[in-house]
């Protein structure tokens, strides 16, 4: 199998239920920035991640992969094939994961910064890609049925990869950087 297929050279990609849509679709910037945000999670495994958070991280990256193909089908009209679909059982992960790594970290009395080690400003960079990711479909969402999980996947992942930063600098014996105003 050819890696290019010259299907889109005319500007156009194929969604997963057969639907061809210009490249600029807004779907396809919300797939497009879970894609980007897939990238810097491996991105943030080759900087030092802990090697107790590994693993976790091998499934976010399935995960998001999942709710990448998830994006590129609309429910209308219906794929041929089964597509995998984030459900409630991710969503109550991650809110498992946040509660693990909050009741070992130091409860915050100040914002902190991106920094202090490097998988831990990788992280903080994962964290805004998925804050853009989830305002685009929020926005998607006014126009098109993005199912009941994506965006609280999102929200949720958003907060995981917060905490996440701060466990990998516990990890490491290093501090969080504090806000100075």
């Amino acid at each position: 199998m050819k890696i290019y297929t010259k299907t889109g050279d005319d500007g156009t990609t194929g969604l997963f239920n057969g639907e061809r849509v210009k490249k600029s679709n807004e779907r396809v910037w919300l797939y497009g920035t879970v894609d980007e945000l897939n990238a810097s999670i491996g991105l943030v495994m080759t900087h030092n991640l802990p090697k107790e958070m590994q693993s976790e991280f091998v499934t976010l990256s399935n995960l998001l992969f999942n709710l990448g193909s998830d994006l590129a089908t609309p429910f209308q009209p219906p794929a041929k094939f089964e597509v995998p679909r984030i459900s409630e059982n991710e969503i109550i992960w991650l809110e498992s994961l946040i509660d693990k790594y909050d009741d070992l970290l130091e409860p915050l009395n100040t914002f902190i910064l991106p920094g202090g080690t490097q998988a831990s400003a990788f992280l903080h960079l994962s964290r805004t890609i998925c804050r853009r990711a989830e305002r685009i479909a929020v926005e998607l969402s006014q126009s098109e049925d993005l199912g009941n999980y994506a965006i609280k996947f999102l929200n949720r992942l958003s907060d995981f990869l917060f905490t996440a930063s701060r466990m990998a600098n516990k990890f490491a014996n290093v501090k969080d950087v504090s806000w100075e105003k």
